[in-house]
């Protein structure tokens, strides 16, 4: 007779301490992915893709197309698609810059720098957006036109009318406080920059342990405690050490100098500052907690996955899709007009071609993020990770010396092997 405490352990006994860590594959797989990328270019560019300059860079570039993703996450999820984004981005950004140069100053008499502009500028812009996103969420849902063709159409109308209101010239400059919110222009320094990066850490382990004991509370399996404890030593770990790259960029000697001769001081010798948290990146993380309650713990959020993975069904539970709808892409439209905030202030000034061509990097975005194209399903962090794959990515090429051709080349591909890699990975795991 055969001894049963001999036999091998079953295949579904030995992952059972792999499910209980509760893993995103796909997850880890785009982080690991993205290490070998920046790894990879690190090499070829003996070192320059990984010093605190080239990553701060980096980090500033990615945030306006990371702040749309976030709202493409909701447009596919519900089978939709938003062609317009850049389009609208450069309409928003065109009426801030004619807010700033023209309207105020004529109408109110507020010119640039005053304490005001700033404040209108952006409510006049993130005004547009919406409504405008709104406009088209009315046409998909009560109209019946396929998003497809509304946006883009959108995408000729608004890229145009942005040409016309500027007459095709660049606006600027801008108003300083406005600029803060590009990227070198606004940042923390580093002693704030350490006091947001700790607090993020403690807030960060803070809602990984009240989850863990909001498990426990109702009898959910939950992680084991050293892998919960890895987690939050990986998740502080990172974000002090975002922190410390970012700090690590000082602020170049020249620059410093104009900007203690701008206060009518003297800049001591040999001081050395560094540049910090910039201003955009911290929009980005707002935007990125904000999206991500509204997706896991809002009624809203719960009936944008609901209807992305049954519109029928859930059209006969009782949402009113046509409102979804129109909600959706007015969000949509107010990420864009955010976006736009952050892009023109980075540039200093609106130029024709701004957002040109940041629908596809969008879109590419948020599916490689792990968004399904089918509906249903995505995720707002992912949708960040793969704007910054992108951005990674085309940066990488730049410094390496890709011409732009070939780079285009190379993003379309991957966004291909993106989606085969995610339509395997979800059969694969469909079939266990």
């Amino acid at each position: 007779m055969t001894e049963t405490t001999s036999q091998p352990i079953p295949e579904q006994q030995k992952r059972g301490l792999f499910q209980q860590l509760e893993l995103d594959m796909r997850l880890l797989g785009m982080i690991g992915a993205f290490v070998i990328l920046c790894i990879g270019f690190n090499i070829l560019t003996d070192g320059r893709f990984l010093t605190p300059r080239n990553i701060f860079n980096l980090t500033i570039q990615t945030v306006s197309v990371a702040i749309m993703a976030t709202g493409m996450v909701f447009v596919i999820v519900t089978r939709h698609i938003d062609l317009s984004v850049g389009a609208l981005l450069a309409t928003c950004s065109a009426v801030m810059a004619m807010t700033q140069t023209q309207f105020l100053p004529n109408v109110l008499g507020l010119g640039l720098d005053h304490p005001l502009t700033w404040a209108l500028t952006m409510v006049i812009g993130l005004a547009t957006g919406t409504l405008i996103g709104a406009f088209h969420g009315w046409m998909v849902g009560y109209l019946t036109i396929p998003a497809f063709i509304v946006t883009l159409g959108g995408l000729l109308v608004w890229r145009n009318a942005a040409w016309y209101m500027t007459d095709g010239q660049t606006i600027g400059p801008l108003d300083k406080t406005f600029m803060m919110f590009g990227g070198t222009n606004g940042t923390m320094g580093t002693t704030w920059s350490w006091i947001i990066g700790v607090v993020a850490a403690v807030l960060a382990i803070a809602v990984i342990v009240n989850g863990r004991r909001a498990k426990l509370a109702h009898d959910f399996p939950v992680k084991p405690a050293w892998a919960e404890a890895v987690i939050c030593a990986i998740t502080s770990g990172s974000i002090l050490g975002f922190v410390w790259i970012l700090n690590s960029y000082n602020i170049p000697t020249r620059r410093l100098q104009r900007m203690f001769e701008a206060k009518g001081e003297t800049m001591p010798e040999g001081l050395e500052m560094g540049y910090g948290l910039p201003i955009s990146v911290l929009i980005l993380i707002a935007v990125a907690v904000v999206m991500t309650i509204v997706a896991q713990r809002t009624r809203l959020g719960r009936y944008i996955f609901a209807t992305g993975g049954n519109p029928d069904a859930a059209e006969l539970s009782g949402i009113n899709t046509r409102m979804l709808t129109v909600k959706i892409f007015a969000l949509m439209g107010f990420l864009c007009a955010l976006s736009a905030v952050v892009a023109s202030a980075r540039l200093a000034n609106h130029s024709n071609d701004i957002g040109t061509l940041d629908e596809l990097r969008v879109i590419a975005a948020a599916v490689i993020g792990g968004t399904a194209l089918s509906g249903g399903i995505g995720t707002i962090y992912g949708a960040i990770l793969g704007a910054l794959i992108m951005q990674s990515l085309q940066s990488g090429m730049a410094m390496v010396g890709v011409d732009a051709p070939f780079q285009n080349i190379v993003v379309g591909t991957v966004l291909v092997a993106a989606v085969w890699i995610d339509i395997v990975y979800r059969k694969r795991l469909g079939a266990k």
